[in-house]
């Protein structure tokens, strides 16, 4: 699939918050088909640098560059706790353009949250507004998934079906982006990268924190 291209190129990203370097120098190519993933300490600019890849953040200098429809799973959800599950999907539904929920109730299903689709999201554990988050950014089919911390709050079967999807949107030709502080389940991974002092280097997938995630019971 590398034969068509990157589906999303960075080229030397540079961004400071009041003259403190953030990135430095930031390169990264993401293919059709790749299941890749930053790990990086907790202020390392992982959320800078997402937000960046969206256009939600401007760049001090460099490029970014993506083909296809963009798919993003904020690590702040974009949720209003007056509105249901369903309300949430319908406007989705409308700012994207879709002629149907399908694909919607098929991932509801999928992380098994359908019984709460008319439930209001103040009504709603963490875990179950992260699936819905994860639902959000997937309902469009995205050629480019990118994903900060997505799987905080899942109970142990959801985030094993986390990785499940996850491996099937690869399948698909999807390019999906892990973005965590911890690199759990390395392994799953065709390629991961650390984020450092501001630049990416690639990361041996094995030598990597390789201890499962606190989860929910």
């Amino acid at each position: 699939m590398r034969s068509t291209g990157p589906v999303l190129r960075m080229r030397d990203v540079r961004k400071g918050y009041r003259r403190r370097p953030v990135l430095r120098g930031v390169s990264l190519e993401l293919f059709p088909g790749q299941l890749a993933g930053i790990v990086g300490e907790n202020g390392a600019g992982k959320s800078t640098l997402l937000k960046i890849q969206v256009g939600d953040l401007p760049m001090d200098a460099g490029t970014v560059e993506h083909r296809g429809v963009l798919g993003h799973c904020p690590q702040e959800t974009v949720l209003h706790d007056a509105f249901t599950v369903e309300q949430h999907l319908r406007f989705f539904q409308v700012a994207y353009g879709l002629d149907s929920l399908h694909r919607a109730h098929e991932l509801l299903e999928l992380l098994q949250c359908s019984d709460f689709r008319h439930a209001r999201l103040d009504t709603l554990s963490g875990g179950t507004r992260q699936k819905l988050n994860l639902v959000l950014a997937l309902m469009h089919d995205p050629h480019v998934l990118l994903l900060d911390e997505p799987y905080q709050g899942f109970d142990w079967e959801t985030y094993l079906r986390f990785w499940d999807l996850a491996a099937s949107l690869r399948d698909r030709g999807c390019a999906v982006l892990v973005v965590s502080h911890l690199a759990y389940d390395a392994e799953r991974l065709d390629v991961l990268y650390r984020l450092q002092e501001g630049t990416l280097h690639e990361t041996d997938r094995v030598s990597v924190n390789s201890t499962p995630p606190a989860v929910t019971v």
